[in-house]
Formats: C-alpha cells, sequence, structure tokens
C-alpha cells in the first residue's frame, strides 16, 4: 500500500497525481473500517479526502496554518500527519481525538469542535503573522453548512477590509451547485486563477491610468463593465463585493486541479474564497446515498452498512418527538424549531407531521433562539430543540431575548452530559451553570421516560415563561 510509506505531508509531495488517487482510495477504505468498528463522523470524511491531500501538498503545513472548521472531517489530515499508528485508537480513552487537537500534533492549528469559526480563527493567525512579520500563509476551511452561522458573516465582513493574504476553502457538497454553473463561469474562474491574468490584472490598469485625460476614465469603464459581467455570470459576487477574489466552484475530488488552484493564490495579496464542490459520503454506496444517516455512526457492518446490535432501542430524543408530536396534534399554536438537527432530535418526525409547523434555520443557534422569541410574542408556542453544547453559542438571545422578557419559549435540550467518543467540546455539562443565573427561567431535569413526557406536557400546557428541559441521550 502506498499509505505504508506515509508518516507525514512531505510523503506526500513526492507523489504523483495518480498514485495520490491511488491513496485517496486507501485512506477511504481505512476510513471506513475504522468507523465501523469505532463509530465516528464518516460521511464527512469521505467527502474530503482528495481536498486534505491536495491542500497538505500544495502547501507548506505544518508551516502553514489549515484551521478545519467544526473538525470532525479531520480524519484524512491525522492519518497523514504522523498519527496512522494511533488511528485505531480514534475516540477511544487515551486515544487520539476525532477532532483537531493542537496538544496532539503541530499540524492541528487549532481546536474546533462547533462550527463557524474557522474564518474568525485564520483572521487572527493572518493578522498575528503581520505584526510578528512572519512569514506563512492561512487557510480555514468552512462547509456550505457551517457558512449559514452568523459568525462566519462576522468574519467575513471583517476579513474583507483588510488587505491580507488569507485563503478560506468553502467545501461545498450540496451537489445542485454544479448543475447552476455555466462554461463561461468556470472558463473565468480558471483564468482568474493563473499568475498571467493576476498580473495582467494589475498592471492593465496602471497602465491605462497613465494615458493622459482618458486613463482613468477607461478604467472606471472597464471596472463597471468588469462588475456588470461578474453580476451576470458569476457565483461568487457576493464575496467579490464585501472584498474577496473568489474562484470556482472547482472539483474537490480533482487533486491535480485543487493543487494548481491553491499553488496559485499564493499570488493574490488579498483574501481569497476557493469554492471546491464535493461528494458527501463518495466512496461508500450507503453514504453516499444517505449522508445525512452517515453523519455520525456507531459501529456498523460494512458490508450491509446496518448498525451493530439492535437499532430499535428506544432513545430519549424519540420520547422527546412523540410526545411534541402529540401535543402538537391537540394544539395548532405549537411549533418547533431545529438548528441543522433535525433527525438527531427527532424533530423530523413532526417536520414529516406538520411541514408547515417545522423550521429548520441552519446551524444558527442565536438566529435560532431570538426567532422563538418572536415566535412567543406572536402568540405562538415554539418548542426549540438543541443539544446542549450548542445551546451555550445562544447565551445572550437566551437571556436578552427570551428570559428578561418572560417568553414562553421551550428548551428541549438534548445531550446533556458526557458526550461519548466526542470529547470536551461536545459535553453537554455547561448549561446548568448558565442557565440557573437567567431570570424567569423553570430549569427541568428527566430522570427517565416518563419524567420528560410529563415534564413536556407540563412545559407546554401548564407553564408559564421559558421552560429548559434537560435530558441525555440514552
Amino acid at each position: 500500500m502506498l499509505f505504508d510509506n506515509i508518516n507525514d505531508p512531505k510523503d506526500l509531495r513526492k507523489l504523483k497525481p495518480d498514485e495520490l488517487n491511488r491513496l485517496a482510495h486507501e485512506i477511504r477504505e481505512i476510513i471506513i473500517k475504522t468507523a465501523s468498528a469505532k463509530g465516528g463522523h464518516l460521511a464527512s470524511n469521505l467527502g474530503v479526502v482528495e481536498l486534505t491531500l491536495a491542500l497538505h501538498v500544495a502547501f507548506d503545513t505544518p508551516n502553514d496554518k489549515i484551521i478545519w472548521d467544526v473538525g470532525h472531517q479531520c480524519y484524512t489530515h491525522k492519518l497523514i500527519t504522523g498519527r496512522r499508528n494511533e488511528f485505531d485508537s480514534l475516540r477511544c480513552y487515551n486515544g487520539i481525538s476525532g477532532f483537531p487537537k493542537r496538544e496532539e500534533s503541530i499540524y492541528d492549528t487549532f481546536n474546533t469542535g462547533h462550527s463557524s469559526t474557522s474564518l474568525s480563527a485564520g483572521l487572527g493567525f493572518a493578522v498575528s503573522k503581520d505584526v510578528k512579520n512572519e512569514d506563512y500563509k492561512v487557510i480555514a476551511v468552512i462547509g456550505d453548512g457551517a457558512l449559514t452561522g452568523g459568525m462566519a458573516f462576522e468574519a467575513l465582513n471583517n476579513a474583507g477590509r483588510y488587505n491580507k493574504n488569507l485563503i478560506f476553502i468553502l467545501n461545498d457538497n450540496e451537489m445542485s451547485i454544479s448543475k447552476n454553473v455555466g462554461g463561461l463561469s468556470k472558463y473565468l474562474s480558471r483564468l482568474r486563477t493563473t499568475k498571467s491574468y493576476i498580473k495582467a490584472d494589475k498592471h492593465v490598469k496602471i497602465w491605462t491610468e497613465k494615458i493622459p485625460l482618458i486613463g482613468k476614465p477607461i478604467v472606471r469603464l472597464i471596472q463597471r463593465l468588469k462588475s456588470t459581467v461578474k453580476y451576470a455570470m458569476m457565483p461568487g459576487v457576493f464575496f467579490e463585493d464585501i472584498g474577496f477574489k473568489y474562484i470556482g466552484p472547482i472539483d474537490g475530488h480533482n487533486i491535480r486541479k485543487m493543487i494548481s488552484t491553491f499553488q496559485s493564490v499564493s499570488e493574490i495579496q488579498a483574501p481569497v474564497i476557493i469554492h471546491v464542490a464535493t461528494q458527501k459520503g463518495r466512496g461508500y454506496p450507503f453514504a453516499e446515498k444517505c449522508p445525512d444517516d452517515y453523519h455520525s455512526v456507531a459501529p456498523f457492518c460494512i458490508s450491509t452498512g446496518e448498525k451493530n446490535g439492535s437499532s430499535k432501542n428506544m432513545k430519549y430524543s424519540d420520547i422527546f418527538a412523540d410526545e411534541v408530536v402529540r401535543q402538537a396534534e391537540k394544539n395548532p399554536l405549537i411549533v418547533t424549531i431545529s438548528a441543522a438537527m433535525a433527525k438527531g432530535t427527532g424533530l423530523d418526525r413532526f417536520e414529516k407531521k406538520f411541514p408547515n409547523r417545522f423550521f429548520d434555520v441552519g446551524i444558527a443557534e442565536q438566529h435560532a433562539v431570538t426567532f422563538a422569541a418572536g415566535l412567543a410574542a406572536g402568540g405562538l408556542i415554539p418548542v426549540v430543540a438543541i443539544y446542549s453544547t450548542f445551546l451555550q453559542r445562544a447565551y445572550d438571545q437566551l437571556l436578552h431575548d427570551v428570559a428578561l422578557q418572560n417568553l414562553h419559549v421551550i428548551f428541549a435540550i438534548d445531550r446533556a452530559g458526557l458526550a461519548e467518543g466526542d470529547g470536551e467540546t461536545h459535553h453537554g455539562i455547561y448549561d446548568v451553570s448558565f442557565l440557573m443565573h437567567i431570570p424567569n427561567i423553570t430549569i427541568l431535569a428527566a430522570a427517565d421516560y416518563n419524567d420528560l413526557e410529563h415534564m413536556l406536557r407540563y412545559a407546554i400546557t401548564q407553564a408559564k415563561g421559558p421552560v429548559a428541559i434537560r435530558y441525555p441521550r440514552c
């Protein structure tokens, strides 16, 4: 196996493109085998194998800094950065983490576990580099799902103000993207990644401005025409307008193309967005067909895709889902909100039954809570189902927008307690500490399934003001 000779990214840079493709196949087999035995995040990792290899070939890691948003897609990264012999200990006690850990390796630039943080951290590194007069590149990888988080847009807005050599990789695994891209857009993106274009774009402007009397008007006309073409043909106009150079979409499974693109952008002295289209679950048919089901998996049988052991055991999320549906059948004012976790919280059942009363706001917990406050102020009874570890991202909204107004919002706090395998960033152990200091809120903790049913029923039918119900995974 080629993989047996990969001890760090320097070994990757010796391989030819066809060898890198073979290596990608080998790595996928290792990830599937390990996840089937240990559990973990499968589909997201299978989708970024080629992207990870291309990044480590094109950039001088660990001198250049790669920051993974969320971090649950870092398995390939760990395998090729000196941890292949420890990979069997993934997510085990005293083993390696399923997320980036600075204390684990110099290749893990920044600890991540929650979404939408990489762009802010990347900008911090870019500014730090300049202040200290250091020489390295900063690459932040963010998914299209994580880009819905408000913090990502705050970072984009701020980064666009600075003329920093900062590279953001938008890992987009929505298949609809490729259907909306025409030949001209691909051609313009390819043209813009060439060194000759980057230099010509700068030199033509300088040369034209020197023409007496008409030079500057010509430049303004060219810029207007360029802007018109961008708005008509290019999908990255938003990024361009806030100060980024936009490149893409490019095939996130074409290693040669990605390496060429990544190396070219080093010539651009401005923040850059590279839009990479990938397939979540690639290489494992069950995960390709149902990537949501194989996002985070328990141990499973590779040949059938079925979970090991019984899959019929009830969980707290099942009890919650069934009871909220029963209550909604009786009361048309009940609505539910998910922050991109409908299946994990059980609210996919509610969505099927009451599609017009279910709202998935994406990875945007702050918005979810204030949206619920608005719904409650408008006379509805919102039930917000959020994992404990993610609710802490909306602390201010819970306090300021819900509690201080004493609004009747019900928080179903799933995964309260320790998070097996995922570690410290996912432990649901902090919500009690901040909920206890919030005014007007009623805090309940279910000891068993019967408790959860009665608590939810009470919260909906009898309680006044905000109610938080904590319960574990199973």
